[in-house]
């Protein structure tokens, strides 16, 4: 015979919010777990059939969610799926706050994936996020370096990328060197402006609290009390990332961010592959590798990174078995 579970949500004021205007995040749940039979009356929840415990997990968890001021929508939804599938609990991931925005916005994690990461920001002096686009690598970054700086554990903060050609040549470009790097700097900005007002963040900078550069402004210096963050680090050279790993001075925490299928090197070796090779055992160093499923854009990010890696073992496939012959 199969197993019926049933659960009471606590308080009528709760049903709307698990369900969703005319019932529409019952019927995704639904949808994600054919095999159950959810019925509801009042404010009684009764699970029969297949997946019974993972339904009964999710609504435990939607319920806590709510209870915790959170508000559930199709996005989050999904998420708390996919969380519940892989043995994981959704009130203890999304529930970390990391920075409260100038606009009084919450940033917090979204996936487990993302919670190790700002975890291992925390504890570690450098920190390699490795991961498809997507994945708000950049982006929790920026928001643990406001955070320790509004701690004041760091002086001050420091955004730097490569700047990488990418069809246009910088010297035919218009403008003074800063001006020629700004559009390869502009992701960091955004991120900036998002969770700071722009007055704020045009004062933090004047004062070069906050600083943004390109990595090559980075030679030569010893970088004392900052939070660094080395976003696009695939598109660096070896030499390069050398030289950013050893500007790190006393007090500071560096926060590396990649991806390894999109280099733009034109031929050239990338520094960040082969690195956690180099680097493993070193105190201090932390490696996390986000994927598909750490991905918060819209949910077809995460099936267009999926297609390319799936391509991109079938052609690591084939070259073997060409090689192989």
């Amino acid at each position: 015979m199969a197993e019926t579970i049933q659960l009471v949500v606590p308080g009528n004021h709760l049903m709307l919010g698990l369900l969703g205007q005319h019932d529409e995040m019952l019927r995704s749940i639904e949808s994600s777990f054919p095999t159950t039979q959810i019925v509801v009356r009042g404010n009684q929840i009764s699970l029969s059939g297949g997946d019974t415990e993972k339904v009964a997990s999710l609504f435990e968890e939607l319920i806590l969610l709510l209870e915790r001021g959170e508000r559930i929508n199709q996005d989050n939804l999904v998420r708390a799926i996919d969380m519940i599938r892989a043995n994981e609990r959704p009130s203890e991931i999304v529930t970390l706050e990391l920075l409260r925005s100038s606009r009084g916005r919450s940033v917090r994690p979204k996936t487990a994936g993302q919670r190790s990461y700002a975890e291992a920001i925390s504890k570690n002096t450098i920190t390699f996020g490795i991961g498809p686009a997507g994945t708000g690598k950049s982006y929790l970054a920026v928001a643990l370096a406001l955070q320790a700086l509004q701690a004041k554990t760091v002086n001050r903060i420091i955004l730097t990328r490569p700047a990488v050609e990418a069809g246009e040549r910088l010297g035919f470009l218009p403008g003074d060197m800063m001006a020629k790097v700004d559009p390869y700097l502009r992701p960091l900005y955004d991120a900036l402006y998002d969770m700071l007002d722009p007055e704020v963040t045009q004062r933090l900078m004047e004062r070069s609290t906050i600083e943004v550069a390109p990595l090559a402004f980075m030679r030569g210096r010893t970088l004392n009390q900052s939070f660094i963050i080395l976003d696009e680090a695939q598109n660096t050279t070896p030499e390069q990332m050398k030289m950013f790993l050893t500007r790190i001075g006393f007090g500071s925490k560096a926060v590396i961010t990649g991806d390894t299928t999109q280099v733009d090197l034109a031929g050239r070796r990338s520094g960040l592959v082969g690195l956690e090779r180099m680097l493993k055992g070193i105190d201090g160093i932390s490696f996390i590798n986000l994927t598909s499923r750490d991905v918060v854009r819209h949910p077809i990010v995460s099936q267009i990174v999926d297609a390319y890696e799936r391509a991109d073992l079938e052609k690591k496939h084939r070259d073997e078995q060409r090689a192989g012959r």
